[in-house]
């Protein structure tokens, strides 16, 4: 383990540790995003500093980090949304997440594929109408992941979608019957 990486995973143990200091964490952490320079840190420490601190807040500051030009700022926006998903509260996700959908980056089309995968496993039918919405033009990676818990047959329809048109077809017939169910 790099000193990079145990410096950050030290940062989230007091962020945990130390209600008291939440602030003060959160702030130095998103005043050294310079710092962080691989995914790897973001993604064990995102969701734990960022997200945890923004739970009864504003969100605003993720949705100015979506829009950075520093792909690690971007991937902290989405990735700290994590936090969020775990209490089935979607709306900051889907929204960054349609912000990131024009990003170029495969990291960010990974990244935000993993999160809309696990609003999917807490919600599918939310995810179903992201995809209805996105699936013909999201990146193929950020769909691949979006869709990595679904059956065969669901995948092979999203992948398909949109191949030559602009908006998702109407879904099989499998997909509303699923939908109908899980609202039941």
């Amino acid at each position: 383990m790099s000193t990079a990486c145990a410096a950050w995973l030290i940062l989230v143990l007091r962020f945990e540790k130390c209600p008291d200091d939440h602030q003060r964490i959160y702030e130095f952490y998103l005043q050294h995003t310079e710092r962080i320079n691989n995914w790897d840190l973001v993604d064990l420490s995102s969701h734990a500093i960022v997200g945890e601190y923004l739970q009864d807040k504003a969100r605003k500051k993720l949705y100015e980090l979506a829009r950075s030009k520093n792909l690690w700022e971007k991937r902290i926006a989405i990735v700290s949304t994590a936090a969020f998903i775990k209490r089935h509260q979607f709306a900051d996700t889907l929204a960054i997440a349609e912000i990131l959908l024009e990003d170029k980056h495969d990291l960010m089309h990974k990244a935000t594929g993993w999160m809309l995968r696990e609003v999917g496993k807490r919600n599918k039918t939310v995810l179903e109408g992201f995809l209805k919405k996105h699936a013909a033009h999201m990146p193929r990676t950020m769909l691949r992941y979006s869709i990595e818990k679904f059956s065969t047959k669901e995948r092979k329809y999203w992948m398909n979608v949109g191949k030559g048109k602009e908006t998702a077809p109407q879904p099989p017939s499998f997909l509303t019957r699923q939908a109908r169910s899980s609202s039941v």
